[in-house]
């Protein structure tokens, strides 16, 4: 399973990313991508939902178009606990962004599993995100991973900030998760880097489509 920490500019901490075989998460707010470190792409919608702001699609394609080429995926625009209207967002985006090898759809409270399923099988090439709250993603977490495994894709859960949740996550089959804690308390991360590393034999098939690098 592959671990995304949050984007800094902290040597110590980049070096221990580095070392640990931890990649990173660019967002709008920041956006510098860091030598020796591979990285995804997220839209900023949660940032924007902190600061009680409207998602701000320029921030987004500014990143979109300066790094996106050398990303792992890219999470389509979303608008946090939007249901239906956060996945007719991310829907909106999809013909702008779908020459990028890998995008991945936000799931979010009160989305019809039904209708982002079928989003998924119309398009081959794009994964899942699992976002939402933290009761909504506890409570569909072992299912969308079995949806992600069923068809193929790739499968990331967001904020994951503790060991028990990433052993949760891999038990659910996530190809990959980002959180906060290794990059702002480096001193944790040996242990959430041995959580990620400890195998789950139970977990659904994860992703295996063209390999991982």
């Amino acid at each position: 399973m592959i671990g995304y920490a949050s984007n800094t500019g902290t040597k110590r901490n980049l070096a221990a990313l580095l070392a640990s075989g931890w990649r990173i998460m660019l967002t709008p707010d920041n956006p510098i991508e860091r030598e020796g470190l591979k990285h995804c792409i997220d839209n900023g919608a949660w940032g924007c939902h902190q600061k009680g702001i409207p998602f701000q699609p320029e921030p987004f394609e500014r990143l979109v178009d300066k790094s996106a080429v050398r990303a792992d995926f890219i999470v389509l625009p979303d608008i946090v606990g939007g249901g239906g209207n956060s996945l007719a967002l991310s829907i909106s985006w999809l013909p702008r962004l779908r020459g990028y090898r890998s995008l991945l759809l936000p799931v979010q409270d009160g989305m019809d599993p039904k209708a982002v399923l079928a989003i998924l099988r119309a398009w081959p090439h794009l994964g899942i995100f699992l976002g939402g709250s933290t009761e909504y993603k506890l409570s569909t977490m072992h299912d969308w991973g079995v949806a992600a495994a069923s068809l193929g894709r790739w499968y990331h859960v967001a904020r994951v900030n503790s060991r028990r949740r990433i052993r949760m996550a891999a038990h659910c089959g996530a190809t990959s998760f980002d959180g906060t804690s290794a990059t702002r308390f480096s001193c944790t991360l040996p242990l959430l880097d041995a959580a990620r590393r400890q195998p789950n034999l139970f977990a659904p098939q994860v992703y295996r489509k063209g390999g991982i690098q």
